[in-house]
């Protein structure tokens, strides 16, 4: 009974409500139906359970398998939204909890509670160190959700990997289609957690190690980018190096999130995708978790982040095709004779018919090992822990022009090269 007391009911919310629930316990499942909601459908779930609400087959595999995944579910959990024949949404389930602002940001996040009722079938980002991702269809007649027009199933973890998320999800897509219930999709979405495989009701098998991070780095295109803003595109390296601020705005989220992903290849010696925030909306909790952040790239589908300097260093207009460096951050990213030869560097490898993504991008790696390369002379190792730092008067002396001086040590300050 302790087992059974532990694994308690995580609720239905309707969108609107602004009461902040506490925090749902772990190994939560149970589905509490509003008076407008189908009762036919919620009676066949009870089919299904126990009185204290856990799928019978999910009682002894949750009970067994939580102590292995607890570590990995304090990420990790799958949620789903509904929209309903009479147009209310609605946090139908979640698996194993979650907290009131990561719910709240959610529905944010999913295009059913959008009034512009355009459907989004895919959209990810990051919140507070936690990658989601939502995938979202239309309920066709012939599946059993007969009150159901849509659904959005929502993914939670620690990694950024949007093709494995989307692929994982739409075999959880097809389940609930069929099924109308969670039962099969947490068999699932459990197998993958504790096993890293899962399979597919059509055919074939999901495998977590088809999907390695690397490819998830590299499947933008760095040409594209450097199709859309030629030589302006060494403004977006030089703002990667230094850490800085960058803000993109379109009107489509999925070209917004096409572009910003593939920004953080252009400094691929360092290899970090926390930087990036794909999916921001101006809330006051979303804006105080991205500022909390020393360099990042977010992107934006509202312009009216435009009248927003205190967010950015670097302004991106995607749909317009225009950089802006904002008045406060031109000192430090000053350009000059190094940066063409940068910005000369990276059009000539992208517009090489003959190289890769993958090239171009080794290519700007390899110019930016040359940098730093430069800056080691006038580097020496601290008295306090044998850290490098920059030799300041060293660097002055080798007399560069002021524009490539200027650089070198606000890179150093990007490295936490500079003597306290």
């Amino acid at each position: 009974m302790e087992a059974q007391g532990a694994i308690r009911a995580q609720v239905t919310t309707r969108i609107g409500t602004r009461a902040e629930q506490p925090r749902v316990p772990a190994h939560s499942y149970r589905r509490r139906t509003p008076a407008s909601y189908d009762r036919t459908r919620a009676r066949s779930w009870g089919s299904c359970t126990l009185a204290c609400g856990i799928p019978l087959s999910l009682e002894a595999l949750w009970v067994g398998k939580f102590v292995g995944i607890s570590e990995q579910m304090r990420t990790d959990h799958l949620s789903t939204i509904e929209k309903d024949t009479n147009g209310e949404v609605l946090w139908v389930w979640c698996y194993p909890s979650t907290t009131a602002a990561l719910r709240n940001l959610l529905l944010r996040k999913c295009c059913l509670t959008d009034e512009n009722k355009l459907l989004h079938p895919f959209v990810f980002g990051q919140y507070r160190r936690t990658w989601f991702y939502i995938t979202t269809i239309e309920v066709p007649d012939s599946s059993i959700l007969k009150k159901v027009t849509h659904f959005s199933i929502v993914l939670t973890a620690k990694d950024f990997n949007p093709e494995k998320y989307a692929a994982f999800a739409r075999i959880l897509c097809r389940m609930y289609l069929k099924h109308g219930s969670p039962v099969k999709m947490m068999e699932s979405y459990i197998a993958v957690l504790t096993k890293g495989i899962c399979q597919s009701e059509e055919n074939g098998s999901f495998l977590s190690k088809d999907f390695d991070a690397r490819k998830a780095y590299l499947a933008g295109s760095i040409k594209d980018i450097v199709s859309q803003f030629g030589m302006e595109t060494v403004i977006l390296h030089t703002a990667l190096m230094l850490k800085k601020r960058i803000v993109v705005y379109h009107p489509k989220i999925e070209a917004v999130q096409e572009f910003t992903r593939t920004l953080p290849a252009l400094v691929w010696h360092r290899q970090d995708w926390t930087i990036l925030h794909s999916y921001v909306h101006l809330n006051a909790d979303e804006l105080e978790a991205l500022q909390m952040c020393t360099g990042y790239i977010a992107g934006f589908v509202d312009l009216e982040v435009s009248n927003r300097p205190d967010l950015y260093d670097v302004f991106v207009n995607l749909a317009d095709s225009e950089i802006t460096i904002a008045p406060l951050a031109k000192e430090s990213m000053a350009m000059g004779k190094l940066h063409k030869e940068i910005g000369q560097l990276i059009v000539q490898s992208a517009e090489d018919p003959e190289k890769s993504d993958s090239q171009v991008i080794q290519d700007i790696a390899l110019k930016t090992k040359e940098i730093f390369t430069n800056l080691a002379p006038f580097s020496e190792v601290s008295g306090d822990g044998g850290k490098l730092v920059l030799n300041l008067e060293a660097l002055k002396q080798k007399r560069f022009p002021p524009a490539t001086e200027n650089f070198l040590y606000h890179l150093a300050a990007a490295e936490q090269m500079l003597k306290l």
